[in-house]
């Protein structure tokens, strides 16, 4: 590979990093052509980008980035491949889901919404984050149970002032 070659990739590495809120580092190595092509597979289906990637490239792409990746280059060694989704803990459910069958892939880290995650034992944290689009069901779920509760006091109470009081005293007891 020329200068002028690694050079644009690097540009282009960066440019991903800038882009994306949800790195996730693998070590993929090791697996059958058939398991990296229903790891691929499973990746494209979920909405990730799976790209094996050499790690000094990374690691200058990294450095030349924006964002504050703190010891997450200290895991460039070996094999890696880079995962990026939208939903962070997408890369994660694919990971677990495919060590079932496999020792691989391993987890080396992690970058989410400027969180660093070191090693393969944060997998299971990083498969128990939820996504904003559950955040949110939760806190509108929670929004609605008041509202829910007033409602239920006016359809049962009479629709009087006394009937709505007694029916929310006897709920709060």
């Amino acid at each position: 590979m020329t200068r002028e070659e690694k050079s644009v990739v690097i540009e282009q590495l960066t440019a991903q990093l800038a882009d994306n809120a949800i790195i996730y580092l693998a070590d993929i190595s090791g697996l059958d052509a058939a398991t990296t092509s229903n790891l691929r597979r499973a990746c494209f289906k979920a909405g990730i980008k799976l790209n094996v990637v050499k790690n000094t490239l990374l690691a200058k792409a990294m450095e030349s980035s924006d964002k504050d990746f703190g010891e997450l280059s200290t895991v460039l060694k070996g094999n890696t491949s880079i995962m990026m989704a939208e939903v962070s803990n997408a890369p994660a459910k694919i990971i677990k889901e495919f060590r079932k069958k496999s020792d691989k892939p391993l987890l080396k880290g992690a970058f989410i919404e400027e969180a660093i995650y070191i090693g393969d034992n944060q997998l299971d944290a990083l498969v128990d984050i939820k996504s904003k689009e559950e955040l949110l069901g939760e806190v509108i779920g929670l929004l609605q149970s008041p509202a829910k509760n007033v409602i239920s006091a006016l359809k049962s109470g009479g629709n009087t002032i006394a009937g709505i009081v007694k029916t929310l005293s006897e709920k709060e007891g």
